[in-house]
């Protein structure tokens, strides 16, 4: 018989299989929580339709059919609810109960341990994009134009995932977990208002300009692009500017309990 066969081989695993497995259970946690499915499928799927109805019913004025418009719109949107708002919330109440303390006693690294949960979001928002995509084809959405347009997408995805998760985590690591939840919807809901990132910048007259600079401008100008086969260079670089200051900030004022 040969030996060490049935021996322990004690040790943390490869950090491959930490950053998976640690990203499998984030993406599981976001998903079976009912607020965080509201944010994250829900209400972009009610937005999408019931501004699609309301554009029609009132003749908004927009540079093509609304469903072309809106539906990289409500993509846009659905990136920032989940790598933003649905981020700092979780991530915060994880302070507050101590996780992520306990967390920093396990074999998993720190950097592991923000890289699963990224890798997380990359997967909600896959789950995200099938859903609001679905919808949008359903409605006559057009889609993204053609394989260019596919991959713009994506890289508009990373790049607003990256700058909205660098804020999400700031918010999360400096505020209390009850002040980080209000500042997140409250953010989540200006923005959605008046940040471009349903409507396209030109909708909103003289600070069009303005709010291209707010990461929701860049981001949804960049997606919008995207789906109409180009490539948003300027907007892309706002959004690299976003995620180089809030990952700056955040490794200054993160506390992890």
């Amino acid at each position: 018989m040969s030996t060490g066969t049935f021996a322990p081989a004690p040790g943390a695993a490869p950090v491959v299989r930490q950053l998976l497995t640690q990203a499998g259970m984030e993406a599981r946690l976001m998903l079976r929580n009912g607020e965080q499915l509201l944010l994250a499928v829900v209400i972009p799927v009610i937005v999408l339709i019931g501004a699609v109805r309301g554009a029609e019913k009132v003749g908004l004025d927009l540079d093509g059919r609304p469903i072309d418009v809106l539906t990289p719109g409500v993509l846009a949107l659905a990136v920032m609810s989940t790598a933003f708002t649905s981020l700092a919330i979780a991530t915060g109440f994880e302070r507050r109960y101590g996780v992520l303390k306990r967390l920093g006693t396990a074999p998993l690294s720190r950097a592991t341990l923000l890289g699963g949960k990224v890798l997380a979001l990359l997967l909600v928002e896959v789950f995200q994009f099938l859903v609001i995509g679905g919808v949008g084809l359903a409605l006559g959405w057009s889609g993204p134009a053609g394989v260019g347009g596919v991959l713009a997408l994506l890289l508009a995805a990373l790049c607003g995932t990256a700058a909205f998760a660098s804020l999400g985590m700031l918010l999360a690591g400096s505020l209390r977990a009850e002040a980080t939840l209000a500042a997140a919807n409250l953010v989540y809901l200006l923005l959605l208002a008046g940040g471009a990132v349903i409507l396209p910048a030109t909708m909103y007259g003289g600070l069009g300009d303005v709010v291209r600079w707010l990461p929701s401008g860049a981001l949804g100008e960049a997606v919008r692009s995207a789906c109409d086969g180009a490539v948003a260079v300027r907007d892309l670089v706002v959004l690299v500017a976003w995620t180089g200051v809030g990952s700056a900030l955040t490794a200054r004022t993160f506390k992890w309990e």
